[in-house]
């Protein structure tokens, strides 16, 4: 499942490669009209998604393109689209689901009655509908529950296809068919909708990761690969920001090629370190 970011498949690009001119005044204007942080993105990835936005709207450079961007306001969501690619799957690393399954939920609802979890990075909704299902198998759905997820992104229209939960037989394909069949509704146009009983679990948020958290006292954090944008000032960063959204005790959940900078792991002790799952450590 989750949100896939793992290293982006860029489209092969046919822009010959352009100078510098222009680049830095791009970036801050693009910063201002989609409230996105790129300083936290890697410079390379940052000029490769404005050089395949450049190749299909035949710009020569950066100023070029700039005037583009200005002329032209349907490129803004083109532009938004190209910097945060996401690919994702329902249960993606079964292990990690299994372990949350088994082992976190069950430990955290020893304690209490309903749990906080925060999907950071959640993209088309996969991950944190993951998380749903598994507390519905847990038995615990209701009132209790109803916004225990708190899925978040930057993207708007991920965000308004996630809401929609429409997803492909492919998304699916680590799922059993009893589980397709008691949490989806396959209509007419061949996709599958997410059923309202896993939808009213998750509440969907506009988040840029390098700002306040949108929780505090969560009991789960999974932000998981989406730091390969950062650099590692960033991702110290987040991590941080992880620790401060936790409350005692916290689970922080990271992708599986990803690492915590030895700056930032004093704030967490290994749980299962090899499927990259931590615990908050109370300093």
């Amino acid at each position: 499942m989750e949100k896939k970011i793992l290293t982006p498949v860029f489209p092969m690009i046919n822009v010959p490669k352009v100078s510098d001119k222009g680049l830095p005044e791009l970036i801050q204007d693009v910063q201002n009209r989609l409230k996105i942080q790129l300083v936290n993105y890697k410079q390379d990835y940052i000029k490769r998604r404005l050089l395949s936005r450049m190749n299909s709207t035949r710009s020569k450079d950066f100023v070029e393109y700039h005037q583009y961007l200005r002329t032209h306001p349907e490129e803004e969501e083109k532009l938004r689209n190209a910097l945060t690619i996401n690919v994702t799957k329902f249960f993606r690393d079964p292990d990690v689901f299994s372990l949350v399954q088994k082992e976190l939920f069950p430990t955290l609802l020893r304690e209490k009655r309903s749990i906080k979890v925060w999907s950071a990075g959640c993209s088309s909704g996969e991950e944190p509908y993951t998380y749903a299902i598994i507390l519905h198998e847990l038995g615990k759905t209701g009132p209790a529950f109803a916004g225990a997820i708190i899925a978040t992104d930057i993207d708007e229209e991920i965000l308004r296809r996630a809401r929609i939960g429409a997803y492909e037989k492919g998304a699916l394909e680590n799922m059993t068919e009893a589980q397709i069949s008691r949490y989806f509704d396959k209509k007419e146009d061949g996709k599958f909708y997410i059923k309202d009983q896993i939808k009213q679990i998750v509440r969907f948020q506009s988040h840029d990761l390098m700002t306040k958290p949108p929780a505090s006292m969560v009991d789960m954090v999974s932000c998981r690969n989406v730091t390969i944008y950062f650099n590692e000032q960033q991702k110290k960063d987040l991590v941080q920001k992880v620790y401060e959204s936790l409350g005692k005790d916290g689970f922080y959940i990271m992708g599986m090629s990803e690492y915590m900078a030895k700056d930032v792991e004093h704030l967490f002790k290994p749980y299962k370190p090899m499927l990259k799952v931590f615990q908050k450590k109370e300093q």
